[in-house]
């Protein structure tokens, strides 16, 4: 017995000797990310329509260069719950708005009489049009990185839209000792591992990664909002990460308001359940 608990022993103090010796590992990895007080966040929230409106121009403006949505339709804009929806509008695709929006936008399309290739203003109808023809094209005009499509962003990411936000508006200079190639940029909210690129004290690694989209929000005022709104970086930041939320899951709030339902009815049927109860087996020893 004495033997078996003197070998266990011997292993932990070999892991913890390991552990000590890889302090750098242990400060691996990404800031968390900051909150960004979303309105949509928790069982009750609900999104901000004017800021989906501030954070779809955004998109618009900046991220669509490079970033496609291809799962979002110009219509969905005007579903309910969505950034432009209009309880007078007859369906989402009459939506005044969202055709006005979709008509700014040229996209592909082929002429049904000559058969050849044309550009025309989208439709409701129309899907967001990709900036690059396929994948590759896209690798190709960002350094061999291509963009990633942003319509379930804030679901392929852990943290979700504060992730996003915090990503956006938290780029720093690289630190003093870590080593980066040309098209690289450094973000403290980026997974990754500076340790084998970190030339400074091997106990203090840098936090986070490198990411190959440089700064896209820089400077202040760089999207002018219609509501008056300053465009700051952060505030540009938590907008278009909202978009991308409600890009991500723009059913959220009916779901959440058909669970808060669901739950009430629940309540009720057993609290009926239990007064049934004491009521049938009243005075009946059980």
């Amino acid at each position: 017995m004495s033997i078996s608990i003197r070998k266990l022993a011997l292993s932990i103090a070999a892991i913890a000797a390991v552990g000590a010796a890889s302090p750098a590992l242990a400060e691996g990895g990404a800031h968390h990310p900051r909150s960004g007080g979303f309105t949509f966040d928790g069982p009750f929230g609900t999104f901000d329509q004017a800021q989906l409106q501030r954070g779809y121009k955004v998109y618009r403006e900046v991220c669509a260069a490079c970033h496609s949505m291809d799962l979002m339709h110009f219509r969905t804009l005007g579903e309910k719950g969505g950034p432009f929806y209009d309880p007078h509008a007859e369906n989402p695709a009459a939506n005044r708005y969202v055709r006005a929006l979709a008509a700014e936008i040229e996209v592909a399309d082929i002429d049904t009489e000559t058969g050849e290739a044309i550009r025309r203003p989208a439709t409701p109808a129309d899907k967001f049009p990709n900036p690059y023809p396929n994948r590759t094209a896209a690798a190709a005009a960002n350094g061999g990185a291509a963009p990633p499509d942003l319509s379930v962003m804030a679901k392929a990411r852990h943290g979700g839209a504060d992730y996003i936000y915090s990503l956006l508006s938290g780029y720093e200079a690289p630190p003093a000792g870590l080593r980066m190639t040309a098209t690289q940029h450094y973000n403290p909210y980026m997974s990754g591992d500076m340790t084998p690129f970190w030339d400074g004290d091997p106990e203090h690694v840098p936090a986070g990664g490198f990411i190959a989209m440089p700064a896209p929000l820089t400077s202040a005022g760089q999207v002018t909002y219609d509501d008056g709104t300053e465009a700051t970086v952060d505030q540009m930041s938590k907008d278009v990460a909202a978009f991308i939320a409600w890009s991500s899951d723009p059913k959220a709030t009916e779901r959440k308001q058909s669970g808060v339902g669901v739950l009430a009815f629940l309540a009720i049927f057993a609290g009926i359940t239990y007064a049934s109860y004491r009521r049938i087996w009243k005075g009946v020893a059980h």
